[in-house]
């Protein structure tokens, strides 16, 4: 399989990186293939241009967002790798999802109206960190219905199969490396679960 992991935080040294790296080397020690887009490295602009609405006849998608598609023609499973600020995916998350995973790429509209699934039958899988608890999270019905108007609704547009959402709370500063290095241990077995040989989550 190949993979793209697509990453949003500011801060590169930051346990949502190191996430997306073990993801990367994880699978790719079993077999798969894997790509990173660190969107702030790349300096992605998540903000969707005039240009680019397809109610416009001249609409468009703008060359960064061309490459990225070209990147994902071949991708059998999309995973989004963020942290979560006010109980939601940052900006720059979003954005990429709305430039890139629109019409074109994600969906197509019908002429008889309605829209097409693209992708359907690839994976879509989240991978989450917070300082808040799991049990404050669900307390506030955050984490609910972020996955239902998120996830959920993005793999219905899209066609996509979600994969189980996998989440860390309680990442704070000064955390020991022996506690975040269990933690990136948790993530490990859990992606050879879902991706590994034998797996029953690809059927």
């Amino acid at each position: 399989m190949k993979h793209a992991i697509i990453v949003g935080h500011p801060n590169p040294s930051s346990f949502t990186l190191a996430m997306a790296n073990t993801y990367s080397a994880c699978l790719t020690a079993h077999g798969h293939e894997t790509i990173v887009r660190d969107l702030y490295r790349l300096n992605f602009d998540p903000c969707l241009k005039l240009s680019e609405m397809p109610t416009r006849p001249d609409w468009g998608p703008a060359p960064d967002v061309q490459v990225e598609r070209e990147l994902m023609n071949d991708v059998n499973a999309f995973a989004f790798v963020y942290p979560l600020w006010f109980n939601s995916p940052p900006a720059i998350i979003k954005g990429y999802i709305d430039r890139v995973f629109g019409v074109g790429f994600g969906y197509a509209y019908l002429h008889a109206g309605g829209q097409e699934p693209l992708l359907t039958n690839r994976h879509l899988i989240h991978i989450t960190a917070s300082a808040s608890s799991s049990a404050w999270l669900n307390e506030q019905g955050a984490a609910g219905s972020g996955r239902t108007l998120f996830e959920d609704a993005f793999a219905h547009v899209c066609g996509l199969r979600v994969r189980p959402h996998i989440h860390f709370d309680g990442i704070v500063p000064d955390l020991s490396p022996r506690w975040l290095a269990a933690n990136l241990k948790t993530l490990e077995t859990k992606l050879i679960q879902y991706f590994g040989p034998g797996s029953t989550e690809l059927t």
